[in-house]
């Protein structure tokens, strides 16, 4: 199942500065405009396989993982 997220980016003098308006704390920074889109992406992907990890190791019980779609 693909989710879609919202990059905020702008241009600031040399560099273009990015974040995800739904994930708290994924904010970048590169030179172009390609580079940035391409940091946020992995950035945002690595986020949430940690989000996802760290939800696994917090579960002290077996649990069973069910999608759901909004």
């Amino acid at each position: 199942m693909s989710q879609t997220y919202t990059a905020q980016i702008q241009h600031r003098g040399e560099w273009w500065i990015g974040w995800i308006r739904e994930v708290s704390g994924v904010t970048c920074q590169e030179r172009t405009r390609e580079a940035l889109l391409d940091t946020l992406q992995i950035t945002l992907r690595e986020a949430l396989e940690f989000e996802a990890q760290d939800a696994r190791e917090r579960a002290a019980y077996e649990y069973e993982e069910v999608e759901i779609s909004v």
